[in-house]
């Protein structure tokens, strides 16, 4: 007589839409993508957030044989949270018949009838619809201290859609793309805003617009104790906006030919201070080219221990690559960065939180 196998069942109540319902589960099952969607959707209930965000939606239908708001809606929150990219993924959602009637919907609407009713919503009260509920989710977040990261994210595009222009594209050089220049809460990696423009629209100069008019409609009582980001925002426009309105920055500074002097300068030395996490410190003042005056710049090293890998490109037919080990006392290798700041605080109190995100590793040889 074979084994009886023992399946450990688990069971929890959640107050959706359509009311009460009991959630089992079985541990040793196979994950699916919603399974956890019916705690979700007594989050949205409980907290008002899923009507008062179709009620507020600037939809409106004329026709009698048109759907409903909310199942047009709800459809679009299913398909998003299922990770679809695509309206024609919306077909398969019309196979689940637990869900929908959890949020209060009477169907899932077709992919076109999606794509017609999400057509009808006019752009500019569109926009302002969907930022006012999610102003409202994250503005009670923003009374305590927090940094803002700005960054640009590049996604190419297939087909012929509006702003598809070929631009700066590390991924597929030559492809159309947009540019999605993204404000972020650091810590919880919440999206406060995203601005979406044609494909060689990346610098921040685009963009800058954008991030204070964030600011203002946040309000001075709201705003970070720390501006991020990479180097392509710490120009002289940025910096000196951010010096005249108080916000403290810090951004990561291109490897330029008076960097690197600066840093081989500092390599001589032994006064390096701990900043945190294997790195070490040291601080200089520095004017790049287009700088209007000297600023606070703080160099960054980290020795690197581990094993490397050395691709040989002599042999243009077949390159050859090799592992090295690092050893102590013959050849030093070191991860370096260089950052510019307006903060007047010790290396320590906050490069140990900064560097492990936002620097892309470089490598110098002594």
């Amino acid at each position: 007589m074979g084994e009886q196998l023992e399946v450990e069942e688990w069971s929890a109540v959640a107050e959706t839409f359509a009311g009460r319902v009991h959630v089992e589960w079985d541990t040793t099952a196979p994950v699916t993508p919603l399974g956890q969607l019916p705690f979700f959707i007594e989050y949205l209930k409980q907290g008002g957030l899923f009507d008062g965000w179709v009620a507020d939606c600037p939809l409106l239908f004329t026709s009698p044989n048109a759907p409903r708001k909310r199942d047009v809606l709800g459809t679009l929150l299913l398909s998003v949270l299922a990770g679809h990219r695509r309206y024609a993924h919306v077909t398969a959602l019309r196979c689940d018949a637990v869900n929908p009637p959890l949020l209060g919907m009477s169907k899932v609407v077709s992919e076109d009838a999606l794509r017609r009713g999400l057509a009808k919503i006019d752009k500019t009260a569109g926009v302002q619809w969907v930022q006012a509920h999610l102003d409202y989710c994250v503005r009670p977040l923003l009374d305590e201290p927090w940094v803002l990261d700005v960054d640009a994210t590049i996604k190419p595009l297939y087909g012929h859609q509006e702003g598809a222009v070929v631009g700066y594209n590390p991924r597929k050089p030559g492809r159309p793309s947009h540019c999605y220049h993204t404000y972020m809460l650091s810590d919880l990696r919440l999206v406060l805003r995203v601005e979406v423009y044609p494909g060689d629209q990346h610098n921040p100069k685009h963009a800058a617009a954008g991030l204070w008019s964030l600011l203002a409609q946040l309000g001075r009582q709201h705003w970070p104790s720390l501006l991020r980001g990479d180097p392509e925002w710490g120009n002289e426009g940025v910096m000196v906006r951010a010096e005249r309105e108080g916000l403290p920055y810090l951004f990561r500074l291109r490897a330029t030919a008076n960097v690197k002097r600066a840093l081989e300068r500092a390599m001589a030395e032994r006064d390096w201070s701990d900043a945190g996490q294997g790195w070490q410190g040291k601080e200089t003042n520095l004017r790049l080219m287009g700088w209007s005056r000297q600023r606070r710049v703080v160099l960054l090293r980290r020795k690197f221990n581990r094993p490397l890998a050395l691709l040989d490109r002599t042999d243009p037919g077949q390159p050859l690559l090799g592992f090295a080990e690092v050893l102590d006392g013959k050849r030093e290798v070191w991860e370096y960065a260089a950052l510019v700041t307006s903060l007047d605080s010790e290396i320590l109190s906050w490069a140990s939180s900064t560097v492990t995100v936002r620097i892309a590793r470089t490598r110098s040889m002594n």
